[in-house]
């Protein structure tokens, strides 16, 4: 199997439900929003954030600012709010030393996604960056995971690794790319009506480590 690893980023990398609940207090205050109005943008943008989003939300809560102004704000604090621990990207060093191709195969819009990774020193550690955007497709679409590996100087079908906390869009969108799988997660919490990963690790430094025993 070739030595390459893609890896999730929202919730496996960096704690996105920390960062979206961070910026919002932050967008809340700005904003002169209350308590209620902030909750519901948490629902309108807990699974993901689009430009267009924002507006509907200028309308919605009646902001005086423009729409764009309003994303740009959030691209900002997303990014200033998103943290990938120390161990972690020294971990993706060490996969890199020992020869490993390291890609991140995201959902999500590519301006939010990019910010993030730049913002937490990850993009800087990687070779390849596919987000689905980009291409105009989603996880678990087996194609975006062909298209993560290429971007990486791999081939797709030689097998590697998919990293990710999604038992969906990355367990099974990676398998059916002919990835062996390795779920971020507690085992005892994987849905019964799915076939298991491959592995289980309850962080990402965690899977590193896993990864790197295979290169020993």
């Amino acid at each position: 199997m070739q030595r390459l690893a893609l890896f999730d980023l929202d919730d496996t990398l960096i704690d996105r439900r920390h960062a979206l609940e961070a910026t919002l207090t932050r967008f809340g205050s700005r904003h002169g929003l209350a308590t209620d109005e902030r909750d519901a943008l948490l629902v309108r943008l807990g699974e993901r954030a689009r430009a267009a989003d924002f507006s509907v939300i200028r309308e919605l809560h009646g902001l005086a600012a423009p729409a764009e102004d309003l994303w740009q704000e959030y691209l900002a604090d997303m990014a200033d709010f998103s943290v990938c621990p120390a161990g972690v990207l020294d971990g993706l060093d060490e996969l890199k030393r020992h020869g490993w191709r390291i890609g991140i195969a995201t959902n999500g819009s590519a301006d939010i996604q990019r910010a993030k990774l730049h913002a937490t020193g990850i993009a800087h550690r990687v070779h390849a960056v596919c987000v689905s955007a980009d291409l105009e497709l989603r996880k678990p679409d087996p194609r975006l995971f062909a298209a993560a590996a290429e971007r990486c100087g791999a081939t797709p079908g030689d097998g590697g690794w998919m990293v990710g906390n999604d038992p969906v869009k990355d367990i099974a969108g990676g398998r059916s790319a002919g990835l062996a799988t390795l779920w971020i997660g507690v085992p005892d919490r994987w849905p019964g009506d799915l076939p298991a990963p491959d592995r289980t690790a309850p962080t990402a430094l965690s899977a590193i480590h896993l990864l790197l025993q295979d290169t020993a």
